[in-house]
C-alpha cells in the first residue's frame, strides 16, 4: 500500500478498518475490547469506522489487542552516529533549532 498518496482521512479509515479486522480474526467483541481498554464502545466505534480518535485512546486499543509493539514500525528510533554521539554526551537536546533565514541578494 502507498501510504504517501492516501489522504489523512483516507489513512485513519484504513488503520481503524485494519485494526476491526484484527479484532474479528481473533474473535472479540467492541465490548471486550472497550472494556479492557478503558474507553466506550462509542469511541472504538469511531476509530474502526473513521479511525479519528485521541492517540491515547488508539494506544489502550494496541495494548489491548496486542499491538503495541507495532509502534516502533510506525515511529523508530532514529540511530545516532558516533559522532552525534561524542557531540550530545551528557547535554540532551531539548529544541530545535531556528531555521536560517535566507539572504538577500
Amino acid at each position: 500500500m502507498d501510504w504517501t498518496s492516501m489522504s489523512d482521512p483516507a489513512i485513519l479509515a484504513e488503520i481503524g478498518k485494519r485494526l476491526k479486522e484484527y479484532r474479528l480474526r481473533k474473535n472479540i467483541t467492541q465490548r471486550d475490547v472497550a472494556t479492557h481498554a478503558g474507553i466506550s464502545v462509542q469511541s472504538l466505534q469511531r476509530l474502526e469506522q473513521e479511525g479519528s480518535v485521541s492517540l491515547s485512546t488508539f494506544i489502550s486499543v494496541l495494548r489491548m489487542l496486542r499491538l503495541l509493539d507495532n509502534v516502533e514500525a510506525l515511529v523508530p528510533e532514529l540511530p545516532l552516529s558516533p559522532v552525534e554521539l561524542l557531540k550530545l554526551q551528557g547535554k540532551a537536546r531539548k529544541r530545535a533549532a531556528k531555521p536560517h533565514s535566507k539572504r538577500k541578494q
